[in-house]
């Protein structure tokens, strides 16, 4: 191996070690969807209030009784229209998905050895207005409130375990849909209690929901090297930019809402389907391709 060859290498390793340094939130010297979590959690407006989400959305357009009864139990309860909470999650999707355009111009800005500090914060954002646009929409289709505190193992608390599943449903992760219909069921049946670490394992899709945590390390850190590799050494062509920024935003929570306009919580006449189980050892599937973008990009381009 030349010397050039040497010494690209060593600023290869320094540029991991960095990052690692950099992005491990939860000290166990890797990249994964619990540090994203972390720091998104420390990021001002990231969550949201249930009650007043929903209060604010439907004030002067419902009755304080509907609106009442709505966020004392939630919309199919208090006989909301679906047309109606679609036209609002919609709303919300654009929304948030107008926000979080203006990363790209943070993320593809090459800023050498120094800027890879700032990598963690920037995914962080994104999966932020994710996180955002997720719990608004678990709301409007029935969900009780999240606790985002961190209090332990990631998948110790169930409002965790909701939010690791919704980030698979968005990203097309095998068994995800599966399992946040699992979830919804074992909620409605657990308000009022914990849904404790010791019965959730005892069911399949805990191991499941461990390889959709498994599949996020894998592709942040990915993500996150290649985001290092063009700061400290900037390739020419490598960025998408904000088109795939922009783009991916709207599929992955349309893939999230579709799912939860059919559930326990948002269908009055779902019956959750026998043969719906969950195999463990499933493989973990990426279903949101390219053509997504390209597709999406070219409605928008009509409009």
């Amino acid at each position: 191996m030349s010397k050039e060859e040497n010494k690209k290498e060593s600023k290869i390793i320094k540029i991991k070690n960095d990052l690692i340094k950099a992005f491990d939130e939860n000290s166990n010297s890797q990249i994964d969807i619990e540090d994203v979590i972390l720091k998104c959690m420390r990021i001002p407006g990231i969550k949201i209030d249930r009650g007043e989400f929903l209060r604010k959305e439907f004030s002067n357009k419902l009755s304080k009784e509907v609106i009442d009864k709505a966020i004392a139990e939630n919309p199919m309860s208090a006989k909301i229209a679906p047309e109606f909470i679609d036209k609002i999650a919609d709303n919300v999707i654009k929304f948030e998905r107008i926000q979080v355009s203006g990363i790209s111009a943070v993320l593809s800005a090459p800023g050498g050895l120094a800027a890879i500090a700032t990598i963690p914060a920037d995914i962080a954002q994104y999966y932020g207005y994710l996180l955002r646009a997720m719990q608004k929409l678990l709301y409007l289709y029935g969900f009780p409130q999240l606790d985002l505190e961190y209090k332990g193992a990631l998948l110790d608390s169930e409002s965790m375990r909701v939010v690791v599943t919704c980030l698979g449903v968005m990203f097309g992760v095998g068994t995800a849909n599966k399992i946040l219909h699992k979830l919804a069921s074992a909620l409605a049946e657990g308000l009022g209690k914990k849904i404790t670490k010791t019965a959730v394992t005892k069911t399949v899709w805990y191991p499941a929901l461990q390889k959709i945590c498994k599949f996020f390390s894998y592709s942040l850190t990915k993500t996150a090297f290649k985001e290092a590799i063009k700061k400290a050494m900037p390739v020419v062509g490598f960025v998408l930019g904000g088109t795939i920024t922009y783009f991916s935003f709207g599929p992955c929570c349309n893939k999230l809402k579709l799912q939860l306009k059919d559930t326990i919580f948002s269908n009055p006449n779902y019956i959750e389907p026998i043969d719906d189980n969950i195999d463990s050892d499933e493989e973990i599937t990426i279903e949101l391709q390219a053509e997504d973008f390209e597709d999406i990009s070219s409605n928008e381009a009509k409009k």
